[in-house]
């Protein structure tokens, strides 16, 4: 009983604290638009350091990282199982651009900072006109030298369960013509929840995929690679 006041009390606290906090880093983002691109990345990672921050203070929520992230050059495909890692990005890597759903930008104030920092509109139901537009932003971003960061599932998939990737991935690869660095985690039994739990999220960095292959292939190692955190429930089950 006193276990689960005190959790709800520190995600109160969490939630105050982050959310508050977030105002402030929206609200910084616009001036830093006018100063430069280096101060709006200041911003970014500044606020998914708050993130970070307020986690492991507020929450006990810990981060290991298991490998080496890349630093250019590179399509980075990230397993997707909770807000924890969206948030988290900016902090994990070096100014990132990162593939979004065409919604997140629409959303008032905080679109218009994170589209000028670099997130690359997704537009699902556009066709060819639409991913012309998606590859043109995201190879000027490669040419920058930034990577480029993908959640290839495309939306949050429960721990313990593998979703299909989204259609729409293989061609981004084939069209890239850039590795993928395929990234695992469990982030999912800790953060996807409304009272979150105290405890340490692994991020493995899996062995880089060179370009050219084959669509099955492709994504059956990239499914693979970025579900060695998380065995299907059946797995769970005989172990």
């Amino acid at each position: 009983m006193l276990a689960s006041i005190s959790r709800i009390l520190r995600n109160l606290a969490f939630y105050a604290a982050f959310y508050g906090g977030s105002a402030f880093f929206v609200l910084a983002g616009f001036p830093a638009m006018l100063i430069s691109d280096r101060a709006l990345q200041g911003v970014a990672e500044g606020w998914s350091g708050w993130h970070r921050g307020c986690a492991r203070l507020l929450l006990g929520i810990t981060v290991k990282l298991e490998g080496e992230l890349p630093t250019e050059n590179a399509l980075i495909a990230i397993k997707h199982e909770s807000f924890f890692e969206a948030i988290d990005t900016p902090h994990l890597l070096d100014h990132p651009a990162v593939f979004a759903k065409a919604e997140l930008l629409r959303i008032p104030l905080w679109g218009k900072v994170g589209g000028t920092f670099g997130l690359i509109p997704v537009e699902r139901e556009q066709g060819a006109r639409a991913l012309r537009k998606m590859i043109s932003i995201a190879k000027a971003f490669n040419k920058e030298g930034r990577v480029l960061v993908i959640f290839p599932e495309g939306t949050r998939i429960p721990h313990g369960t593998q979703g299909p990737l989204q259609a729409g991935f293989a061609g981004l690869y084939k069209l890239l013509g850039i590795p993928v660095v395929p990234v695992a985690l469990d982030s999912g039994p800790l953060y996807h929840r409304r009272w979150k739990r105290k405890g340490t999220i692994t991020i493995r960095v899996g062995e880089p995929i060179e370009p050219g292959l084959p669509r099955d292939e492709i994504e059956a190692r990239v499914t693979r690679a970025i579900n060695v955190l998380n065995p299907p429930a059946d797995d769970q089950a005989s172990s």
